[in-house]
C-alpha cells in the first residue's frame, strides 16, 4: 500500500455510545466536494458515503464507553487510531495524517502527523471524516431503538438539553460515559 493514510474520528465528546476511528486510504479518484463531514448535510454526507465506500480502503477503531471509562479520552483516541490502521493493514512508513492533536499520533508509525482541521484541510482525511460520521450515526440510531427514551437518533449520544433531561429522568444505561462529568455527576447524586 503506497500513499497518504487520513485518519478521523466521530464521538469523542459524546457522553454515551462508542468512539469510532477512521483511517483512510485512496484506491481511485476520490469524490468531488469532500470536506469536514461537519460542513455537509446528511444527505450530502450520505451521497459521499457510497462513493467513499468505493474509492477508498478503510479500517475502522471503535472504542466502546466502558473502555473510555477505563483507559481515559487520550489513551482510547490512541486505541481507536491502532485498530484503524491495523485493520487497514498500514505499514510502519506509510504518511498518516490526523486530524486532531499530535498526542492522538501512534508511536509505532514514524510518518505520522496530526494537524489541526485536517479534515477539511486533507480530502483522505474528509473521507475519513465523513465515512466515521455517517457509520457512528447509524449505530446510535440502532441503539436508539433499544433505548426508545433517549433520543439517541436526534442528539447521537452528545450532551444535548434532550439528553441531560433524558439522564436526570432515566438515570445512565449501560452506553453511557460514567467517567464523563455530566454522567458523573447523575451518578454521584
Amino acid at each position: 500500500m503506497a500513499g497518504v493514510i487520513g485518519v478521523d474520528e466521530v464521538g469523542r465528546g459524546s457522553w454515551a455510545g462508542p468512539l469510532l476511528v477512521v483511517a483512510a486510504i485512496a484506491k481511485g479518484a476520490l469524490p468531488d466536494g469532500l470536506r469536514d463531514s461537519k460542513l455537509l448535510s446528511k444527505k450530502r454526507r450520505d451521497e459521499l458515503f457510497d462513493q467513499i465506500k468505493t474509492s477508498c480502503q478503510l479500517g475502522e477503531g471503535w472504542v466502546q464507553p466502558e473502555e473510555i471509562d477505563k483507559y481515559g479520552l487520550t489513551r482510547a483516541m490512541r486505541l481507536g487510531v491502532s485498530r484503524a490502521l491495523i485493520m487497514l493493514s498500514a505499514d510502519f512508513k506509510d504518511q498518516i495524517i490526523i486530524d486532531g492533536h499530535i498526542n492522538y499520533c501512534p508511536k509505532d508509525f514514524i510518518n505520522s502527523q496530526a494537524v489541526i482541521k485536517a479534515d477539511d484541510l486533507h480530502p483522505i482525511v474528509s473521507a475519513a471524516s465523513i465515512y466515521a460520521k455517517v457509520l457512528r450515526d447509524a449505530h446510535m440510531s440502532r441503539l436508539a431503538q433499544l433505548y426508545p427514551a433517549y433520543g439517541f437518533d436526534k442528539h447521537v449520544g452528545y450532551g444535548t438539553h434532550l439528553h441531560e433531561l433524558m439522564l436526570r429522568v432515566h438515570g445512565p444505561t449501560r452506553i453511557h460515559r460514567r467517567s464523563f462529568k455530566p454522567v458523573a455527576k447523575l451518578l454521584a447524586s
